[in-house]
This record gives C-alpha cells, sequence and structure tokens, in this order.
C-alpha cells in the first residue's frame, strides 16, 4: 500500500500544475525555478547581490536597445558577469540548426565544467555564437582559467574560444566584508603601506 501512496504522491506533485491550469500551474512551476535559481545565484562567487544586480544592468541596457530600435535587439546578445558586459552581435540572424548546436556547445561546455572538480564552474558564464564561445566571469587562478579554456577548447565543432575572465584569488566577493560607512565617506587619503 505504501508504494502506491508514493506513486500518487508523486503522480500529484508532477500532474499538479496541468490539473491547476492557468496561472496558478505556472506560479507553482516558476517558484521551483526561482528557487533554483537563487541556489544556483548563491552559489557563484558573486554572490546573489551581483547576479541581481547583473541582471539589472542587462535588463537596462535591452530596454535602451528596445527603446532605440526594437530590431537592435534581434541581432545582439547580451551578457553581464559583475558589472561587465559582453555584447556580441550576431548579423544576419542564424539558422535554427545554428542556433541548436550553439545551444548544445554551450550545455556541453557547462557540464565539463560542473563534472571538473578544479573548476568553480558557476562563476563561469557562456556565450556560444556560430561556434565561438566567450566566456566570461571570474577564476581563482591561472591554472583554473586555463583549464576551463581547454575544456572549451576540445569541445567539437567549436571554432574558437575567447575568455573574458578575470583572476580573483583569494575569498569569493559574496564573502569580503563590506567597506565601513566612514572609510567608504572619507576623503582623507590613504598611504601606502610601503610608506611613500
Amino acid at each position: 500500500m505504501s508504494r502506491l501512496t508514493v506513486m500518487l504522491g508523486i503522480v500529484g506533485i508532477v500532474g499538479l500544475p496541468l490539473t491547476l491550469g492557468g496561472c496558478a500551474g505556472a506560479l507553482l512551476v516558476g517558484a521551483l525555478a526561482g528557487a533554483a535559481g537563487g541556489g544556483y545565484a548563491a552559489a557563484q562567487e558573486r554572490g546573489v547581490n551581483g547576479a541581481v544586480s547583473d541582471l539589472q544592468i542587462e535588463t537596462n541596457l535591452e530596454s535602451a536597445f528596445a527603446a532605440a530600435d526594437p530590431a537592435l535587439n534581434e541581432g545582439i546578445t547580451t551578457t553581464v558577469y559583475q558589472g561587465r558586459v559582453l555584447y556580441v552581435e550576431v548579423a544576419p540572424p542564424r539558422a535554427t540548426w545554428d542556433v541548436t548546436k550553439d545551444a548544445w556547445i554551450t550545455a556541453r561546455i557547462r557540464s565539463e565544467l560542473m563534472l571538473d572538480p578544479d573548476i568553480r564552474s558557476g562563476n563561469y558564464t557562456i556565450d556560444t555564437q556560430k561556434g565561438s564561445v566567450y566566456l566570461i566571469g571570474s577564476a581563482r587562478s591561472q591554472a583554473e582559467l586555463e583549464r576551463a579554456t581547454r575544456i572549451a577548447r576540445y569541445i567539437p565543432d567549436v571554432r574558437r574560444v575567447v575568455t573574458y575572465v578575470e583572476l580573483r584569488p583569494g575569498a569569493p566577493v559574496a564573502e569580503q566584508p563590506l567597506p565601513s560607512p566612514a572609510r567608504a565617506g572619507s576623503s582623507a587619503p590613504i598611504q601606502s603601506p610601503q610608506g611613500s
């Protein structure tokens, strides 16, 4: 009897969005996806605040493009990581097969990075356009950066790899202490450690 109860529970959870219909089902699925996305953002070096800030920058830029000329958003992809913006122009529009192949390349690189214990994969954003892979993010060491670049380079159908990755040894940005308010507003000069 317990097996039947478990199966009914699973069917109920999976089928709940379908049975609720309309917005209620979408809200439930959206809430679950949001919780997973929040966990992913928290695991990144930039933290949740950095991810939210980057999303806000990306949204503002794409809105500005749409206000200037709605066709601009079709030919440009925007990626933002730690306040750094990567624009990639794609002209003319790509065929469905090319878009699918690029998505496959991105997914393959993401999975390889996630499986490598020496790479903190959450710190990398991957954008693939016409076989060109753009890595943006932060690496904890030069060895990690070289390893991530090598993984991307050896995926089939990758034409080139362009890295816009910062080296950030030490504590992740999200774990670093915030500057004190008195120090941040101070205009007093700061002496160098060597004493000038």
